[in-house]
């Protein structure tokens, strides 16, 4: 199954320009680095939800809580566990 997790933006750690951007994402205190290209419009402190490295939408606070909540019950958070694979521009 393929899903996809909200975390909170709490760093941008490299930048090429407005678009290419990698950033430091907490999901619930695991902190992960992730590719920024596909939200250039997410900025620190906003909510995204990740699939596999990359941040494909930004999200409510409301929303990510909830998913994050339901994921867990899941037992869907098992890819939280995997060690970061660092990402380069």
């Amino acid at each position: 199954m393929c899903l996809s997790i909200p975390g909170k933006l709490i760093s941008i750690t490299a930048q090429l320009d407005d678009t290419f951007r990698i950033g430091r994402v907490s999901f619930d205190g695991v902190v992960k680095e992730v590719n920024l290209t596909l939200v250039p419009e997410a900025k620190l402190g906003d909510y995204v939800m990740v699939h596999v490295g990359a941040a494909i939408s930004v999200v409510n606070e409301e929303e990510a809580r909830k998913t994050f909540e339901i994921l867990r019950q899941l037992g869907e958070l098992h890819e939280l566990d995997e060690p970061d694979i660092h990402l380069k521009l």
